[in-house]
């Protein structure tokens, strides 16, 4: 194995169930999905994904240790249905409106908690890809580090954006601070984590003497550029802002789109991130 496959690990075929990705999917989808009305909903939704993958995983790697991840899944949101089952009308209003930022919160906790443990989440996902005699490398613990750190950073934003809207905007629904930041964070986090890697690996290989391409940072923000032209459109639709403003997010967002694309032309990459 070469040093840069030392450092990432494999690409697999079934990489969505080997990415850390899979213990966050059910968080996403309730900080998505929770707000007036739909509480029990997401929680359902959120639970039963969690079931679903959890056993998925076992399916796939049998015997398989618990991860960090997996154990947060399991518990949060078996409390969180237990609580709606039994809660008052009072406290379930109070979860309508803040089970999202608790639960973002609580994401922010598992990473940045891990990583105060030495033992950041996306680690026990990537071990499972590499030989153990690899687990050790500095640059292989220190992009699991990264990597962590990353997501702790993008839900706290989520958390930070919905808090404004309850707190100073008192509307749970507001386009930017319950969807288009909150979204947006999790869009650059989930590039970060397909870009990052491929960043370690050409560092690795160009200091072996292998002048391989390094992902530009404008590849890093090319799915966030063209995440503006659905929010302008959605602007426009629900007259949720100035009409000038949708318009230009979506010009905004085709004109960034095209000029990050072209600078990742092939013979176009200089940028080493």
């Amino acid at each position: 194995m070469d040093t840069a496959t030392q450092t990432t690990g494999r690409r697999s075929t079934g990489g969505f169930l080997d990415s850390p990705i899979i213990g966050m999917a059910p968080w996403i989808v309730f900080s998505v999905l929770v707000g007036p009305g739909r509480f029990e909903t997401a929680v359902a939704i959120a639970l039963a994904l969690t079931v679903l993958l959890v056993a998925a995983g076992r399916v796939r790697r049998p015997g398989s240790s618990w991860k960090i991840l997996e154990l947060a899944d399991v518990v949060f949101f078996a409390v969180l249905a237990v609580v709606g089952l039994i809660a008052s009308a009072g406290t379930l209003r109070w979860l309508e409106t803040y089970a999202g930022e608790v639960s973002n919160l609580a994401l922010v906790t598992v990473a940045f908690g891990s990583m105060a443990a030495r033992m950041p989440f996306t680690l026990q996902y990537a071990r499972e890809q590499v030989p153990r005699a690899h687990w050790n490398s500095p640059a292989f613990v220190r992009t699991n580090y990264v990597l962590t750190g990353v997501w702790g950073l993008a839900f706290l934003v989520a958390a930070v954006a919905g808090l404004y809207g309850d707190l100073v905007l008192h509307d749970p629904n507001e386009l930017w601070t319950g969807w288009v930041i909150q979204i947006g964070a999790i869009i650059l986090a989930l590039r970060f984590t397909d870009w990052y890697p491929d960043v370690v690996r050409a560092r690795a290989a160009r200091a072996g003497g292998d002048p391989v391409p390094v992902p530009t940072v404008g590849a890093l923000f090319l799915p966030l550029a063209g995440y503006l032209m659905p929010v302008g459109i959605v602007l426009l639709a629900f007259d949720s802002g100035p009409a000038w403003l949708g318009v230009a997010l979506i010009v905004g967002g085709v004109l960034l789109t095209r000029a990050l694309r072209r600078q990742e032309r092939p013979g176009d990459r200089h940028s080493e991130a």
